[in-house]
């Protein structure tokens, strides 16, 4: 990406070893992802591009000499953050935190919008997975780099259980998959902020019971009706803009949660007052998806949730710029890329 809507398919140095606990990962499968939006939308034009993509599962094609979980031939599914897997905050969890680790397409690393990657640290970041590399589980699998575990670790922070009532701002991919993971966690009452017909129909599909179109402050009094006028036990907000925010932490009722894993574009967290006094929890971050993998992937391979459906555009890596283009315009929920 070379600056705000200006994206390129170029030809760069061929991925290769470097540290003994590197492994060499052919892509198979790729995706762009909402937040990819977000510098689509702002980055300053520059002269030299920004690798991109933090999405992909692939083959592995050669390992460093220490590298001993994942060999050559290998499918494996890589988290949006690499991690070394034994630091304090993996340990915990928190692999987003890692003191070795890192993002993609970052600081000389690859992305996952390419052929090839160099995987740092392989041994605590992929995870093989028990399939061919052309399974038709493939769109499920993906969302487990990234969409599937933000959806869950959004559930989590917002303290989603049995019994409560759920509200998930968003009808992104991110969204969707927070309806996945609210009903998986035992949710029977979730309610749907959003407004395209698709993505709401699949929402439904999904286990939304309610939905709420309107934004703003009909949003709120449209939730707390739907509610008898308390708001939602647990509330998602899977978007980052600053109305939404706001509509998320003005849904919740007193001694609720809030679990925010939009990528936040401001600094302040609103409503700051009515949530102090009203005893809410705001948790969230970047999800450590590389925690929730094996939890997760049991229910993808029999079949019990199908993140994968986000997917709704398929194409090949000379399509991703059109793919950008289509999400950013709504046209497309989620661009899977196919190689």
């Amino acid at each position: 990406m070379y600056g705000a809507g200006d994206v390129r398919i170029e030809t760069v140095p061929d991925a290769h070893l470097i540290e003994s606990t590197d492994a060499l990962v052919v892509v198979t499968r790729a995706s762009i992802c909402g937040s990819d939006l977000w510098p689509y939308n702002q980055m300053e034009p520059g002269e030299t591009g920004q690798r991109m993509g933090h999405e992909f599962i692939g083959v592995v094609e050669a390992v460093g000499d220490d590298v001993r979980t994942v060999k050559p031939g290998d499918v494996v599914v890589a988290p949006f953050a690499w991690s070394d897997g034994t630091c304090v905050f993996c340990q915990a969890g928190l692999q987003t935190s890692c003191l070795h680790g890192g993002f993609w397409a970052r600081d000389g690393i690859d992305g996952g919008q390419g052929e090839a990657v160099r995987v740092p640290q392989a041994d605590g970041t992929l995870v093989v997975l028990p399939v061919g590399e052309d399974d038709a589980l493939m769109p499920s699998l993906l969302t487990l780099s990234d969409v599937m575990g933000t959806g869950h670790h959004a559930a989590l922070a917002a303290k989603v259980g049995a019994g409560k009532t759920v509200a998930v701002v968003g009808d992104g991919a991110v969204g969707l998959c927070g309806v996945i993971a609210a009903r998986r966690l035992g949710s029977e009452r979730i309610i749907i902020l959003g407004r395209h017909p698709d993505r709401i129909a699949l929402a439904k599909d999904f286990g939304a019971t309610d939905v709420v179109s309107e934004r703003g402050g009909e949003a709120v009094e449209r939730v707390r009706e739907l509610t008898d006028g308390f708001g939602a036990h647990s509330v998602l907000e899977c978007v980052g803009h600053g109305q939404s925010t706001i509509t998320a932490l003005s849904v919740v009722r007193p001694g609720g949660a809030v679990g925010r894993v939009g990528l936040p574009q401001q600094e302040a967290i609103p409503t700051t007052l009515t949530t102090f006094f009203d005893n809410v929890t705001i948790g969230g971050g970047p999800a450590p998806a590389r925690a929730y993998i094996e939890e997760l992937l049991p229910d993808v391979l029999d079949g019990r949730i199908e993140p994968g459906r986000v997917f709704d555009r398929v194409g090949s890596l000379d399509e991703v710029p059109d793919g950008y283009r289509a999400m950013n315009e709504r046209e497309s929920i989620k661009f899977l890329v196919k190689f």
